[in-house]
């Protein structure tokens, strides 16, 4: 059943950010930076694209307070609710989607980066998983501001799955692994044939990072299983 209230969708949002915030408050948060100062939940003088993956999207949004943040949201009911909890975490949501508002959050966007990092799931709101798609790098190319790859896991937690993906919530008093690599320059004006070259760098890099995150946390799991398990 869908929520049409405004109210509703404010008191959903609030129950649900309510639940994470005491959730995260359990863990603990491990970062590994490859450059400093692309920590997005600390002070920066430079403001950066944040590329994450859909199903590690509540670590994102949980695991630090957001000093200056910004996210693409869909127009769909669904992102109503979660522009409604971004905004009680200090996150700019911006409204729109590929399909729906694009071009009007992409020129958003493009204004907002003048203040604040833009958090990016990179390959949604429909996937496939793990798929970089073209957005990020086009965003990329028209602002010049670089793309910090990340990824996320935790020691233990669980995975539940969705349509197309699969949504990964820590277990309580758990370790939360959070990785930010290298940030990546996209040339201005990149062509077509740039913008696909570059999206596949940049999901390169944020497979193998993940890879990486999961070794961190304890577990031997490739990062295309979508079942979590448990380190011993």
């Amino acid at each position: 059943m869908k929520i049409r209230s405004q109210w509703l969708t404010k008191l959903a949002a609030w129950t649900a950010v309510t639940s994470m915030k005491l959730l995260f408050a359990t863990c603990r948060v491990k970062f590994s930076l490859v450059q400093p100062g692309t920590n997005p939940y600390q002070p920066t003088d430079e403001n950066y694209l944040i590329s994450m993956w859909h199903d590690e999207i509540l670590i994102a949004i949980f695991a630090r307070k957001h000093p200056k943040m910004a996210g693409l949201v869909s127009r769909h009911q669904d992102g109503s609710y979660l522009a409604e909890a971004m905004k009680m975490l200090n996150i700019l949501p911006v409204r729109g989607s590929s399909k729906r508002g694009g071009a009007q959050a992409m020129a958003e966007m493009i204004e907002v980066t003048a203040h604040r990092h833009i958090a990016i799931t990179s390959d949604g709101p429909q996937g496939p998983r793990h798929c970089i798609k073209q957005g990020i790098i086009f965003l990329a190319s028209k602002t010049g501001r670089q793309i910090v790859p990340t990824a996320a896991t935790c020691h233990r937690g669980w995975r539940f799955k969705g349509s197309w993906t699969d949504m990964l919530i820590p277990a309580p008093f758990t370790t939360i692994y959070y990785l930010a690599g290298e940030p990546l320059s996209v040339p201005e004006e990149a062509t077509r044939e740039q913008l696909q070259q570059y999206a596949q760098i940049l999901e390169t890099r944020m497979e193998t990072m993940q890879l990486k995150a999961m070794e961190m946390a304890g577990h031997n799991v490739p990062a295309q299983h979508t079942t979590f398990r448990k380190a011993a």
